[in-house]
């Protein structure tokens, strides 16, 4: 469908600008809720998915806070025994492990009954997903989606990593350098997820490969060495079947 050179130029485009994070609607909120459980020291919890995309979510968003100097918790919910979403029983077990601000990644846009037991419990909820919103959103403090009707965000096909990776972005204030720091986990979640390589999806996988041709996590240097990936020829192909 593309009729110029220059159209199919801006197609395969890998160096584009990123968006401004604060075009999501509500990262604002997002942010000041994080900042104010950075300040207050409050225990924050990373509530994620069982899939790549919400592992990679997880490791990215939770490694930043702890940059920042959070005491960070993590939950990925069991497959079998909890299945997809934020739960009444994980939320409990965060509770009674001191956390007083849950991050969901991947995951949490229909959470209407867990977000009304956060608020009973007096816990922070800050939702971050990517799929499709009903017509009722949770009650949380921040619901960060780009497909939300009232999102205005221009690239709707963004993985979970890659909303994770703009909240992240938006607490530093440089995407470049948190993309530098996590291209690698953009680029696996967005390709496992098979999310559409244009605009900023090309632009975190285009960087990602090149971070996994050089990968300094002895875990992703290990999974690559086991699965039979070589590090100077990885490709989108060989996420997606392999690594993935």
């Amino acid at each position: 469908g593309l009729g110029s050179v220059e159209e199919a130029k801006a197609l395969l485009e890998r160096d584009a600008a990123l968006i401004d994070p604060f075009c999501m609607k509500e990262m604002d909120r997002a942010v000041a809720a994080v900042r104010h459980a950075l300040e207050q020291k409050q225990t924050i919890a990373v509530f994620g998915d069982y899939d790549v995309d919400g592992i990679t979510a997880t490791c990215l968003l939770a490694d930043y806070l702890r940059s920042l100097g959070a005491t960070c918790l993590t939950h990925i919910p069991g497959r079998l025994e909890e299945g997809y979403g934020l739960n009444e029983g994980a939320i409990l077990q965060l509770y009674e492990q001191g956390a007083r601000l849950i991050i969901t990644v991947d995951c949490g846009i229909t959470a209407l009954r867990e977000a009304e037991l956060c608020r009973r419990l007096g816990i922070t909820l800050v939702i971050t997903d990517h799929h499709e919103c009903k017509d009722i959103l949770p009650q949380a403090i921040a619901v960060v989606d780009p497909h939300r009707p009232d999102g205005g965000y221009p690239h709707l096909m963004l993985s979970g990593v890659g909303v994770a990776f703009k909240l992240a972005a938006a607490l530093s204030g440089c995407q470049e350098d948190v993309l530098e720091a996590y291209a690698d986990m953009v680029c696996l979640g967005t390709v496992a997820d098979v999310m559409l390589l244009q605009g900023e999806n090309r632009v975190f996988v285009a960087n990602g490969l090149e971070s996994l041709r050089h990968t300094r996590r002895p875990g992703i240097a290990a999974l690559m060495k086991e699965s039979g990936c070589a590090q100077d020829t990885v490709s989108a192909s060989a996420i997606g079947f392999m690594l993935a």
